[in-house]
């Protein structure tokens, strides 16, 4: 074979075998399921901002039929609108974030939801651990951290939403309403109630003025001391008649 020729043939296979190769990437990339969260541009401690999530089916058996969050520090159910997601599903909170479910989804099908979130903390970036659950009660936990992947292997990472640097002038909002009233807050309130509560007792020990401050055990005690001393005198004066006589 010439060289010139044998030279084509090989620019031709290796030109076959990368177009191969990114074939094979290209379809291994959207074959590798994850969750997901996104929020286009956005800042620290902005507000009413929308986030979309979204999770992908492994089970090639199984619909899946709810997905829970756990709300990072700095969030609480408080803070979390549902704003869309599959038909028929709910959004629910819970004691550390929220969920979403309904009826199952098809299988293999993926599932994508909205939420607006009343103000994002001031941090870095923020972590949805997420529970994926599936009809035939199978779980996928996305709730790995980035600082426990070794050897560039993903595994199941908790979906995570990087943050630009808060606006100038960007300041906490005040606090969601479910927080505002503390334990502190109702014991504060309480104190003017009891110091209210204390007068009302104060009339009943001072009603005992109009009897002196006497206990009504003393003017009984007084009267039967009265009827032992006539008694006493009535027999002592029939004992003398009866000596006299």
């Amino acid at each position: 074979m010439p060289r010139s020729t044998l030279l084509r043939t090989l620019r031709r296979s290796g030109a076959l075998a990368a177009v191969a190769l990114a074939s094979v990437v290209a379809v291994a990339g959207p074959a590798a399921a994850h969750a997901d969260v996104e929020a286009e541009g956005a800042r620290a401690l902005d507000q009413n901002v929308e986030l979309t999530f979204s999770a992908a089916s492994e089970s090639t058996t199984a619909g899946i039929t709810k997905l829970e969050v756990i709300l990072p520090e700095g969030l609480v159910p408080a803070d979390i609108t549902y704003e869309k997601g599959p038909d028929g599903w709910k959004f629910a909170p819970t004691s550390r974030g929220y969920t979403v479910s309904g009826e199952k989804r098809a299988v293999g099908e993926d599932v994508e939801y909205v939420v607006t979130v009343r103000q994002l903390p001031d941090a870095e970036s923020l972590v949805f651990k997420t529970l994926q659950s599936y009809s035939d009660g199978k779980v996928d936990r996305w709730i790995e951290l980035e600082e426990s992947e070794e050897d560039g292997h993903h595994g199941h990472p908790a979906p995570r939403l990087d943050l630009k640097a808060a606006a100038p002038g960007a300041k906490p909002a005040s606090p969601t309403p479910s927080e505002e009233p503390t334990t502190a807050a109702p014991e504060t309130e309480a104190t003017p109630e009891s110091d209210a509560r204390t007068p009302s007792a104060q009339p009943a020990a001072d009603s005992t003025d109009g009897d002196d401050g006497l206990s009504p055990a003393v003017p009984l005690g007084i009267g039967a001391a009265v009827l032992v001393a006539v008694g006493g005198g009535v027999w002592w004066l029939r004992s003398r008649r009866g000596g006299t006589a």
